[in-house]
């Protein structure tokens, strides 16, 4: 596998990533160096373990995983997004005004680097019948989500402003429509 595939694949699986730090863009009240790094670091790392896990287990628990992988990332992105919506929606006249603890919470950012990740777990399995070097597979992988979510939170930041008070339900629609995205792709894949 040529590095060119690689930083391809790196790019295809760091898109749910920079589209969720988008929506964490809109949703927070102003953008700090640590949200961008956080998102970058939360994002980037479960993108570069997951493939890793993946290379390793592979054969134990890959027909397995490639079977409710969809329907894992489905569920807790449509969680997080919902939970998203009903406060956005609940919440009068400050809900755009998205509490910044709670936007980075690592509870939250950890649920999210999963969700945006499981597919990279699948990736992780087909490394070797690629044959592609593990390491820089693994790195690749990790620096572009990393790279592509800071991007991602700064665009969704900058749009903020034009899209007004209820950032946090746009987000939340985002959120939303990825894990039905993610969903329909691989029910209509089979």
């Amino acid at each position: 596998m040529s590095l060119a595939s690689i930083i391809a694949l790196a790019v295809g699986l760091a898109m749910d990533a920079m589209a969720v730090a988008a929506a964490r863009g809109l949703a927070t009240p102003r953008l700090l160096p640590r949200h961008v790094l956080l998102v970058a670091l939360y994002f980037g790392a479960f993108q570069a373990l997951m493939p890793l896990l993946g290379y390793y287990a592979g054969a134990q628990v890959g027909p397995w995983i490639s079977a409710w992988d969809h329907w894992v990332a489905f569920v807790l992105l449509v969680a997080v997004g919902g939970k998203m919506l009903w406060e956005g929606l609940a919440g009068g006249d400050g809900a755009g005004e998205v509490c910044e603890r709670r936007l980075f919470d690592p509870a939250a950012m950890l649920v999210l680097a999963v969700a945006t990740s499981i597919d990279a777990l699948a990736v992780g399995f087909t490394l070797p019948m690629l044959g592609a070097p593990l390491a820089a597979s693994v790195v690749t992988i990790g620096v572009t989500t990393a790279v592509l979510s800071a991007i991602g939170i700064g665009i969704g930041r900058r749009l903020g402003p034009m899209l007004g008070k209820r950032l946090d339900v746009f987000g939340g629609l985002v959120l939303v429509g990825l894990g039905i995205k993610i969903l329909v792709e691989h029910l209509t894949a089979h």
